[in-house]
């Protein structure tokens, strides 16, 4: 998006580069990236970057509001709500499309958010070889807040530890060794020191969760949970009976707890009035009028899913009647993701995950890094863009 840099980028880019990249990218873990890493960071200038925090500002406006969690009172699925919620999450990532507006202007849209962690770990590492690869200009940063890789590391390490020994600290996933993220888990471990453990290892003792460290069994104090509870219904029986601990009355902190994945979600969007913001109404209040709703204008999306299942973009009047709990659905208008990377043979679309961590005693949360997906499909995610390429998991540097 800045034109200037972009030139200079694609100019001095390589094949050799790029499989020197990936190369460094892989050196720590090998083969643990298992997902396809774009040829190119993102370039966001000054004014897209204010447009960008101004609008997760406003959303946190929202969330940090006294009735929020009344708001969100209908978000946890009943037969997945965990006891002994916290205030707040101490991880939110807002997910944003590059798009054009009606008067051709570039823009930030949301199109999701969670609050749930990400690829924090994993961008560090990724900024590093980057600029080792890459000419990324000094005035250009993937951090926000004023964050370095120290003082964001340590403000990471402050969040999950919160003091306690590494060692009663866990990550917490369901077979992390087959998950795509695994790369995120393995350098969280090296940055913080916290061990990745399955669900299935998890020993449970009255309220006390425990784990065997080298055969010696430790104590959990607090869980960095990385489990998407949806994800424990397609799993095997085995699984899903180790997964029923977890909603039972454990001591435990969470860190963030597992309700505010929906409190702060899709569900959220149709309580957010802000121009970054497509309109966003529940499905089972839309089909009261829905015979005029305009339908072409909209997306369909289930509240609880993640990696873009269940989205429906070119929607028709039978789309709707075929869902039968049109309280778990929301209709969010069409954003149009602009074609703005130039790359060696088409344009291509981006989002970008703008990271907010919530430090200790703090009024609200902060903004700190960000990943970025790069797509020359219908819809970002690698599966929607099998044999391209300049398309996949990137970084965004924004201008300071």
């Amino acid at each position: 998006m800045v034109s200037e840099i972009r030139k200079s980028f694609n100019e001095k880019f390589s094949n050799d580069l790029y499989v020197d990249y990936l190369k460094g990218l892989d050196s720590k873990f090998p083969g643990a990236i298992d997902f396809r890493v774009a040829e190119t960071p993102i370039f966001l200038d000054k004014s897209f970057t204010e447009k960008v925090i101004s609008t997760c500002e406003n959303i946190v406006d929202v969330i940090t509001q006294p009735n929020f969690k009344s708001l969100t009172h209908n978000a946890v699925p009943e037969e997945l709500k965990v006891p002994n919620e916290t205030n707040y999450s101490d991880f939110i990532a807002f997910d944003f499309g590059i798009c054009e507006n009606e008067k051709g202007e570039i823009e930030p849209q949301l199109v999701e958010m969670q609050g749930f962690p990400s690829l924090f770990a994993f961008e560090i590492w990724q900024d590093e070889i980057i600029r080792q690869c890459f000419g990324i200009p000094e005035n250009y940063s993937s951090y926000f807040s004023g964050l370095t890789k120290d003082t964001y590391l340590q403000l990471l390490k402050d969040i999950i530890t919160d003091g306690q020994p590494v060692e009663s600290v866990i990550l917490l996933e369901i077979l992390p060794e087959k998950q795509k993220t695994r790369i995120d888990f393995k350098l969280t471990k090296e940055y913080i020191g916290i061990n990745t453990i399955c669900l299935t290892e998890l020993i449970k003792e009255g309220r006390h969760l425990y784990y065997l460290n080298n055969g010696r069994k430790i104590q959990i104090k607090r869980i960095y949970n990385r489990i998407i509870f949806d994800e424990l219904s397609y799993q095997s029986q085995e699984i899903k009976e180790k997964g029923k601990i977890l909603l039972e009355d454990i001591d435990v902190t969470w860190i963030p707890h597992p309700n505010w994945f929906y409190r702060i979600s899709k569900y959220t969007l149709p309580f957010i009035n802000h121009q970054n913001v497509p309109q966003t109404t529940f499905l089972d209040e839309a089909q009261r009028a829905i015979d005029t709703f305009p339908l072409k204008d909209y997306v369909l999306k289930p509240l609880f899913s993640f990696a873009g299942q269940g989205v429906v973009i070119d929607l028709i009047p039978k789309d709707i009647a075929a869902i039968k709990d049109p309280h778990n659905w929301i209709l969010q208008r069409k954003v149009n993701y602009a074609s703005i990377i130039d790359t060696p043979d088409e344009l291509a679309k981006a989002e970008i995950r703008i990271f907010y961590f919530w430090p200790k005693n703090a009024p609200r949360p902060i903004p700190t890094n960000n990943l970025a997906r790069i797509s020359k499909g219908k819809m970002i995610g690698v599966r929607y863009n099998a044999d391209k390429k300049w398309v996949g998991g990137s970084i965004a540097y924004f201008e300071q």
